[in-house]
């Protein structure tokens, strides 16, 4: 830990205090080891692949649950017991842990929780570790910090390694892992949450299996598919395909699904740091090129060490698709012959506006109103996004829609029938493959 600073609980501007690396670290390991209702919340821990084993490491050693909050990258592997989900802050929408946890490690994560949102117990101790900015001392659009009883700035490889030393020292307190109290609280608390993460994978592929009964909702065409249907079949799919090279396929997922964020985080379950990117900024149409470049430099990496992704896959909404300027982006893409799988989820306009708008009026006149009246509607006929690749490519990208009312392809079989040839046409043709997934309209 490079340096520390203490704050009072207040969110204010803290006063500085030089305390050594070591008593930092036994600090929060002192904290820790007292808890009965830990938790870890990060949000971009994932960029440092050397930082997710140490991570794993503390959560399994003490049975914390950790929760990715807006997460950017892959902070921990899915399949791991102590998972407890991925929260982008909405009102009630936060992980149940947050309000029973009575000791809360905030590492490389700029907004945790939105308090008007959800909100931890005021009595809660709440640590802040930070590898660049813990104050955000250099944003001046009004950002906010974590009222925290310490901040430090922080490598979180290296603390977390501290912090687990710590631990397993014991905290001069006579409070340690062999502490009979303390080991059977550990133990008890990591069987509660095995259990809430087999709930959270039981009711993920109950999602997953649920296609819907084809039917128009308040004057809105209906769908034969929903996103959690989608993102299950291409996960599955991108899991049982290989490389040319014989093994398994090395998917790299770019997600810019922007309302349907956390769905595709939770239903396309990483494990790798790595193997799934969201942007960590605002800005909208980043993933079509980022697509682009992605592939050029696992070309490089390729030539360096023999290493990089077999597949890479963009997951957009139809809105952020069109901010990607499609018809440039696969123009490079045919120039520059880097073939990647696009997947659109159709919500036939842009939902997000009409979120934010709920969240300030709920139950507003808007609140019953149709993206069209709300003037983030693509209809009455929305732009066949597809066709716009092959278009731009001439012809060398590969496209197809799924999931209309009364089209060709649609339901469970259709599904995996496109993404399965999607796959395909990018893996074995080296083109671009465009899929239009229409899901129920706004």
């Amino acid at each position: 830990m490079a340096y520390l600073q203490q704050v009072s609980n207040v969110p204010s501007l803290p006063r500085q205090a030089n305390l050594t690396l070591s008593l930092a670290a036994s600090h929060i390991a002192s904290a820790l080891l007292s808890s009965k209702y830990p938790l870890i919340i990060t949000s971009f821990l994932g960029r440092n692949e050397n930082a997710v084993p140490a991570l794993v490491t503390l959560s399994t050693l003490l049975s914390i649950p950790v929760v990715s909050a807006c997460p950017s990258a892959v902070n921990f592997p899915f399949s791991h017991p102590f998972f407890a989900g991925v929260s982008f802050l909405a009102p009630g929408m936060h992980t149940p842990h947050l309000p029973a946890a009575d000791t809360i490690i905030v590492i490389d994560c700029d907004l945790p929780w939105i308090p008007v949102n959800n909100a931890p117990s005021p009595d809660a101790r709440v640590f802040v570790l930070d590898g660049g900015d813990p104050l955000k001392t250099t944003m001046n659009i009004g950002f906010w910090h974590v009222a925290a009883e310490m901040v430090c700035r922080a490598d979180a490889e290296q603390a977390l390694g501290q912090i687990m030393d710590a631990v397993k020292r014991g905290d001069g307190q006579g409070r340690s892992l062999d502490d009979q109290m303390i080991s059977k609280d550990v133990v008890m608390r990591g069987r509660s949450l095995k259990v809430r993460h087999e709930e959270m994978v039981r009711a993920l592929n109950e999602a997953e299996a649920a296609y819907p009964e084809v039917k128009s909702a308040g004057g809105l065409p209906g769908a034969s598919i929903t996103v959690p249907n989608i993102l299950g079949v291409l996960r599955k799919v991108t899991q049982r395909a290989t490389s040319s090279h014989g093994h398994a396929l090395r998917t790299l997922f770019l997600n810019e699904s922007i309302s349907n964020y956390q769905t595709a985080w939770m239903h396309l379950r990483p494990e790798e740091s790595g193997s799934v990117i969201s942007s960590g900024g605002s800005s909208l149409g980043w993933a079509l090129a980022a697509a682009v470049g992605a592939h050029i430099g696992r070309e490089v990496k390729r030539k360096k060490d023999g290493k990089g992704y077999d597949l890479i896959v963009v997951i957009v909404g139809d809105g952020s698709y069109m901010f990607g300027v499609p018809s440039s982006a696969y123009w490079m893409a045919r120039k520059y012959k880097t073939p990647f799988l696009t997947i659109i989820l159709n919500n036939g306009g842009w939902k997000s506006p009409r979120l934010s708008m709920l969240g300030v009026h709920p139950d507003g006149h808007g609140s019953k109103a149709t993206g069209e009246k709300l003037t983030v509607g693509f209809g009455p006929d929305c732009p066949d996004y597809s066709r716009i690749a092959v278009a731009a490519s001439a012809g060398w990208a590969w496209g197809k829609s799924i999931g209309a009312t009364g089209a060709v392809e649609s339901g469970e079989e259709g599904l995996n029938r496109v993404i399965e040839q999607a796959v395909k046409v990018v893996l074995d043709e080296h083109r671009c493959a465009v899929v239009d997934c229409i899901i129920q309209s706004i």
